[in-house]
């Protein structure tokens, strides 16, 4: 007899450094009945196929990890992650970083259309906004059902550091990260609360130094990427949190990047998750000067979309 379980199937599309652990985390969570690797090197690809493989078995998951072509990815999944793209480094420009995974987003998502017409696209590749923009608008799926992991991961990091400093449990801090995800990122203080309470009322004025943390969460991956190269297991982890949310359709509240009709592209904002993606965004009351951060860096990434898109036909949301 079919379980819920057995119905569900999640492709990762790159089975590099991200793509392993978040296969890694999903195995452990015993999410789906079937992972679906997708990559272009096909020896690391197999590769991490056994080696995963042994992970279900050894964790008793009863997931199946395979391999599989970019068709089977975006016709058999629930939900597709795409984790492929050149990794960036400290101090490369954003040209430098962002030119090749445009084109590998590019052709990854024209290589999977059509999509399963419930697939949800997830986007982790970075500059993670403008690629959600763009896989967005070649997918040929509803803007709900396209969605990237934005400053999810931020924002939990933000929570963590704020609660080492004040000796407060991090779950009990309410707080996002939003706009464009990376160094115009926008720390939303002042909705902010710690066990609902306002977090100017709650914490003592002075107690935290906001723009050394809000710059520690923004850099705190620099000297990781330096030593071994690559942070896997935080994003890892937030991928399958993300993948929890959809296919268990949890309603979760989480800052995503997803298209924001005010500013014609993606960026992060809170919206609440489901098994169609993006179910509604959440608005926030932000002050005046987060606004405008957010909008300045959103007319950037439109800017950038818009010139990309010169040379492609997309079809329009």
């Amino acid at each position: 007899m079919e379980t819920t379980q057995t119905r569900k199937r999640i492709a990762l599309i790159g089975a590099g450094q991200v793509g392993g652990a978040a296969a890694y985390a999903l195995i452990q969570s015993s999410l789906a009945a079937e992972l679906l690797l997708v990559d272009t090197n096909i020896a690391q690809r197999d590769a991490q196929v056994r080696d995963l493989s042994d992970v279900a078995f050894a964790t008793g998951s009863g997931t199946r990890v395979r391999a599989a072509t970019y068709h089977e990815a975006g016709q058999e999944s629930d939900v597709v992650v795409i984790t492929a793209g050149s990794r960036h480094t400290p101090g490369q420009s954003f040209g430098e970083s962002a030119a090749r995974n445009v084109s590998i987003v590019r052709n990854v998502v024209s290589a999977m259309t059509p999509f399963r017409k419930d697939a949800v696209l997830l986007v982790v590749s970075n500059p993670v906004d403008l690629l959600t923009s763009l896989a967005g608008e070649l997918a040929r799926l509803p803007r709900t059902q396209v969605f990237g992991s934005g400053t999810f991961l931020e924002s939990a990091r933000l929570r963590g550091l704020i609660a080492d400093h004040v000796g407060i449990a991090a779950n009990s801090i309410d707080m996002y990260v939003v706009g464009v995800h990376g160094e115009n990122q926008v720390p939303a203080w002042s909705t902010a609360t710690v066990g609902g309470v306002p977090l100017d009322t709650a914490l003592p004025a002075g107690q935290i130094d906001r723009a050394a943390l809000a710059d520690e969460c923004k850099h705190f991956s620099d000297d990781v990427i330096r030593t071994k190269g690559s942070t896997p297991f935080g994003i890892g982890a937030i991928i399958a949190s993300l993948c929890a949310s959809v296919l268990l359709d949890r309603r979760n509240v989480r800052p995503v990047s997803h298209f924001v009709p005010e500013f014609g592209c993606c960026v992060s904002m809170p919206a609440v998750l489901g098994r169609q993606g993006i179910v509604r965004t959440i608005q926030m009351p932000l002050a005046q000067e987060e606004g405008e951060a957010v909008a300045e860096s959103a007319g950037v990434v439109k800017k950038q979309l818009d010139r990309i898109l010169e040379d492609c036909t997309p079809r329009q949301w």
